[in-house]
């Protein structure tokens, strides 16, 4: 591994932050909680993918 691609680490800890909202929200009986860290995670994931292939594709990763 040459170096580290710090969005991706970002993008992670926000879908593992995601993760842990769901567990919590599940824990507190919210519902709101839970659809919003789902919809978060979904997002979070697409986008940090569509980076991914972004990069792949210029050449950069």
């Amino acid at each position: 591994m040459k170096d580290i691609k710090w969005i991706f680490v970002l993008f992670a800890a926000a879908a593992a932050a995601s993760m842990i909202g769901i567990g919590v929200a599940i824990g507190e009986k919210s519902l709101i909680g839970i659809v919003f860290c789902i919809i978060a995670l979904i997002l979070i994931m697409g986008f940090g993918f569509k980076t991914k292939a972004k990069m792949r594709q210029e050449g950069r990763l």
